[in-house]
């Protein structure tokens, strides 16, 4: 692999227009993802999904290097219906579109020449990866005072051309004082055997509010990995949900760094797993000053042979009095051979917090199917009952009525009345 990553590095380095400075940068990313390779279970933050051993076993010769130059047929048959939305489109991982004609151009800017910030995790070589081998940068400025009128669909797509191919996305975002965005990522692969790597850098200053939704929902074998960084200034809301399912391998990493007083993070994730998909969402929320909040809730229905892990961390410094932390994780496993793992963290300095976790894990009660098919449902109907009412207790959570139902719908989840 090493000899192959210095040959794709080559490759990107004849057709980029990355100046000479940002070539040695990426150089030294690259010398460092080579010294760490892809991280397995040696890492505490990995010990429960050996990503190293999952890309050996899934992919042969994994390629690094993708030709962006020729465009990709865009087929509109995946949009998103009955939902008026603004769209940036990636195919291959090459961007094909960017579209927001709902919008008053004057309130959004997009770069594609600003100074990148590269450090994020230090100790993530991912991160190092993403930044040796990312193509090209946008960052995405939302003005102050403004709301986004309609949400923003990112499609991740991929098609038959893509074959044992690493990807690379990188994204930034900043919302001025007292703006909003909606921001929904939504993966749709044809392709198999890839690995798809994204990183997303929110800057969130006063009083904004980002609210983001990432659907994973399309049968595939690709392996996936998604880090978001968001910052986040006085008086700001981030917003997370994240429907985790489709993938053969998929781990979304937050982290989350509150500097400013009242600001708030929420995170909400469901897992539905079968047939050997291996998912895991993995959080960092980072309470560093006084009187911040933070609310996560997990939650999973898991099938034969299928695995899913939630790592969550709240991290409150010595300054931050007042925090208020909270997170829970909770799974259902629909077979025997069906795995949840939690690992709840918390590291507080301050002595001046509310903060608590706990998680939970077991069977459906045959108690509670028993009570519903005497009530005349059938034993498929009693199960798909209990199963959506304990999901639906987490898309509840998003404060979006539209997106709500439209993710509702999306994932199949009914209202039984």
């Amino acid at each position: 692999m090493k000899e192959q990553l210095k040959i794709d590095f080559e490759k990107i380095q004849k057709v980029s227009s990355f100046s000479s400075k940002d070539i040695e940068t990426k150089k030294f990313y690259l010398d460092k993802f080579i010294k760490n390779g892809f991280p397995n279970r040696k890492l505490e933050n990995w010990k429960f999904l050996d990503l190293e051993q999952i890309i050996n076993k899934n992919i042969n010769e994994l390629s690094f290097y993708n030709d962006y130059s020729t465009t990709n047929k865009i087929d509109t048959s995946i949009f998103i219906g009955g939902l008026e939305h603004n769209k940036i489109i990636f195919i291959n991982g090459r961007i094909e579109k960017i579209d927001f004609s709902y919008e008053d151009k004057n309130q959004i800017e997009i770069f594609d020449d600003f100074k990148i910030d590269y450090k994020f995790d230090n100790n993530n070589s991912l991160i190092d990866l993403n930044n040796a081998f990312s193509n090209k940068y946008f960052k995405i400025l939302i003005k102050k005072g403004y709301t986004i009128k309609k949400p923003l669909i990112i499609y991740h797509l991929t098609n038959e051309k893509m074959k044992s191919k690493n990807i690379n996305l990188r994204l930034d975002f900043e919302l001025e004082q007292n703006s909003s965005l909606k921001l929904i990522d939504f993966f749709s692969d044809i392709s198999d055997t890839n690995f798809m790597n994204i990183l997303y850098n929110f800057d969130l200053k006063k009083d904004s509010i980002l609210k983001n939704y990432k659907i994973d929902k399309s049968f595939n074998k690709n392996i996936k990995y998604s880090y978001n960084n968001i910052n986040q200034e006085k008086n700001s809301i981030s917003e997370t949900f994240i429907f985790s399912a489709s993938s053969d391998y998929f781990k979304n990493e937050i982290n989350c760094n509150l500097k400013g007083e009242y600001s708030s993070a929420f995170v909400n994730g469901i897992f539905s797993l079968k047939d050997n998909k291996q998912h895991e969402i993995r959080t960092s929320i980072n309470h560093l000053v006084e009187n911040t909040k933070s609310y996560q809730l997990i939650k999973s229905v898991l099938g034969k042979n299928s695995k899913a892990v939630y790592q969550g961390r709240i991290y409150v410094d010595s300054i931050a009095q007042k925090t208020d932390g909270y997170q829970l994780s909770k799974a259902i496993l629909l077979d025997e051979t069906s795995e949840f793992n939690a690992k709840p963290e918390l590291e507080i300095y301050a002595d001046d917090v509310k903060c608590s976790h706990g998680s939970a894990s077991g069977s459906l009660n045959e108690n509670s199917i028993f009570y519903l098919m005497s009530r005349g449902l059938n034993y498929k109907e009693s199960k798909e009952l209990l199963i959506n009412g304990f999901l639906l207790d987490v898309v509840e959570k998003i404060t979006d009525s539209e997106i709500r139902n439209l993710i509702k719908n999306m994932i199949g989840l009914t209202e039984w009345i």
